[in-house]
């Protein structure tokens, strides 16, 4: 009997010390989930007042002219295509920053935009704004009309989300995670439509303006858990522009609604704008097989950007009877940083006499002059189109056999093969490295262009392998820093160049970011912080032109070329203001917000008589008059009397 007394005895024991450390184990995952989103820390003066300032000076704008067309009316569904289905519905977080993302983020829309003429300010969620004594917080009102999608009001509350969302571990994205704790410091509630948010560092007023205008998040549709990634992969967010996901056909198609009664139809600078009722965007695999659709009329507009569409494939009778319009229309953007980035982690490409002696090994004119057809234009530099941020003395590295040797043999290339590829030999004369390089790609249409590169390059004694991937899948290639050299295209946005994501050494052989080169420069790292924390205007354009100088002279970015304009061909029953667009429209079949920040796109509208009409017109064999047209009025015109050569 007194054993069992000491079993129970011992059993009792055993069983509090378990219940302790039980409660304990729990409290402390309670602990560690609430410090989920606390694990930042923000110095006081980095938070914004507690109580409204008094004197706060609100401003909005509503003399800009509008632009889009009193003609436009709503209806039909407009058909796009894309190369691949998307990885996920997410925002944010894993495979969320692949090629779908240039439709969901344009989904929502901020508190301003910028007029897509006048580059000022225009009211979107917010009515009114107001700039902080201390130049670098920004206070908005929200409009009272402002709806989700599935009509839950937008309030404060789901800005100052936003910071807690995008801070969260629990999204998987350190991008974000560091952007929404380094750059954007704090956002508080005044009251449920008055919302403030202050910025690391004061800027311009126009750039302070864009830095703080963040979108919101909806906090009553994300739940943040453990299981976030998993659990809203495939769940369409609430948006607070015209159009929302309705749709989801997986590997085939995503379709997009105009959200009924969409609380922004009226407001001066959006209204006559998204006019269709659907957007249809279908998985087509490659141009060849979307421009067949395209031809047959299942696809209502497609870029004729590429040389051999612009030239040849329009050759055809849906053109010479004059039932498709071709556009060739020049804007004034941000060019898009497209050239050959070089990971310098990668052997022998962390050696700046190889860099240098690829870049003088690609005749990227040649390209440009024959398959291109010398509609492009040579990119000198990594970024370019930010005015006076730009640094216009830097020229691009021009092929160069004599050059490509010099460097080569600096690093220690003097043979070449049976081949005709230079390689290094060790003191008994065995070959220990050669120069061949795989570039990474993910369209099938720049096959052409990397095979004249290709074929370039192996007189300077170079074998480039060309590995083309699903656009999907070479792109995660790139982010995992598993390339050599990627043919990769960057979307240039804002109203300044960024470094921060493209080269500071944080990023370096890190996966998920865009430091795809693997930058690492310890005398540019502090010279990228003094940029982002800069207020003064002349110090920011020399500073940019000193880190684009030196992104230059690293040479781990082989700039390739730009075009200014988009061309574009649309079957006529896609209609266009009188103007055709802006000066910011990167394309006049845009059907959604924003482009690069600018609010351009939407403009243009279904005609479903002119439908009807052209498609009973082309059963018959019946012919229009052929319509192409060419606007010049944005064009600028490249100075011609610049050398373009490069001594280095």
């Amino acid at each position: 009997m007194k054993r069992v007394n000491l079993l129970i005895k011992i059993y009792c024991v055993f069983f509090l010390v378990w219940s302790l450390a039980a409660q304990d184990e729990a409290n402390t995952e309670v602990e560690a989930e609430a410090a989920d989103d606390t694990w930042y820390e923000i110095a006081p003066e980095d938070l914004l007042p507690d109580e409204l300032p008094e004197d706060l000076y609100w401003e909005t704008n509503n003399e800009d002219p509008e632009y889009a067309s009193p003609d436009a009316v709503q209806g039909g569904t407009f058909h796009m295509w894309m190369r691949s289905f998307p990885d996920t519905l997410r925002p944010v977080g894993p495979n969320s920053n692949g090629s779908f993302a240039s439709v969901l983020r344009p989904l929502q829309m901020g508190p301003v935009a910028l007029h897509a003429n006048t580059r000022q300010p225009i009211p979107m969620i917010a009515t009114h704004w107001a700039l902080g004594d201390d130049g670098r917080s920004f206070y908005f009102r929200i409009h009272p009309d402002a709806r989700w999608s599935d009509g839950e009001r937008v309030t404060a509350d789901d800005f100052v989300f936003t910071l807690r969302f995008m801070r969260s571990k629990k999204i998987l994205d350190p991008w974000y995670n560091n952007y929404y704790t380094e750059r954007v410091t704090d956002v508080k509630k005044y009251d449920e439509l008055t919302y403030g948010v202050r910025a690391a560092d004061a800027k311009p007023y126009i750039e302070m303006l864009n830095a703080t205008s963040i979108r919101p998040y909806p906090e009553h549709f994300h739940e943040l858990s453990d299981d976030w990634v998993r659990e809203f992969s495939w769940k369409a967010e609430p948006t607070t522009g015209a159009y929302h996901v309705s749709v989801v056909e997986k590997g085939k198609y995503v379709e997009l609604a105009r959200t009924e009664n969409w609380w922004a139809n009226e407001l001066q600078y959006l209204r006559n704008r998204f006019n269709p009722e659907k957007i249809r965007i279908t998985v087509l695999g490659d141009m060849n097989t979307a421009w067949l659709h395209f031809l047959a009329g299942e696809l209502d507009s497609f870029g004729l950007t590429i040389p051999e569409f612009w030239h040849d494939k329009t050759d055809d009778e849906a053109f010479k009877k004059g039932y498709i319009a071709k556009y060739w229309y020049y804007h004034r953007l941000p060019v898009p940083a497209a050239g050959l980035s070089i990971n310098t982690a990668m052997p022998l490409l962390d050696d700046k006499n190889i860099r240098y002696g690829l870049a003088h090994s690609m005749n990227i004119q040649w390209v440009i002059d024959t398959e291109l057809r010398g509609d492009y234009e040579r990119l000198p530099t990594f970024q370019l189109g930010f005015g006076a941020y730009d640094n216009t003395s830097i020229k691009p590295r021009q092929f160069d056999h004599k050059k490509a040797k010099e460097y080569f043999e600096k690093a220690g290339f003097v043979d070449r093969d049976r081949y005709g590829i230079r390689v290094k030999k060790n003191k008994r004369g065995r070959v220990v490295a050669r120069l061949s390089f795989s570039i990474t790609y993910g369209r099938q249409v720049d096959t052409d262009q990397l095979v004249l590169l290709k074929e370039e390059a192996k007189k300077a004694g170079v074998e480039l392998k060309l590995d083309l991937m699903d656009w999907t899948a070479s792109f995660a290639k790139m982010q995992e820093k598993k390339h050599q050299i990627a043919w990769l295209t960057w979307n240039s946005s804002g109203l300044s160049p960024r470094y921060w994501e493209f080269f500071h050494s944080v990023n370096a052989n890190k996966t998920d970011n865009n430091n795809v080169t693997n930058t690492s420069i310890p005398e540019m790292d502090p010279l990228i912080m003094k940029f982002r924390a800069s207020t003064n205007l002349e110090e920011r354009i020399n500073l940019a032109h000193t880190l684009e100088q030196m992104v230059h002279d690293h040479g781990a970015i082989i700039p390739t070329y730009q075009v200014p304009y988009t061309r574009q061909a649309m079957w006529r029953w896609i209609e266009l203001p009188d103007r055709l667009g802006t000066e910011t429209s990167g394309s006049l079949a845009n059907p959604f917000a924003s482009s690069q920040g600018y609010s351009s796109g939407g403009l243009f509208w279904i005609n479903e008589d002119k439908k009807k009409e052209i498609l009973a017109m082309k059963a018959k064999g019946e012919a229009m008059e052929p319509l192409t047209i060419i606007d010049r009025t944005y064009r600028i015109e490249p100075d011609e009397s610049k050398d373009v050569q490069e001594g280095q």
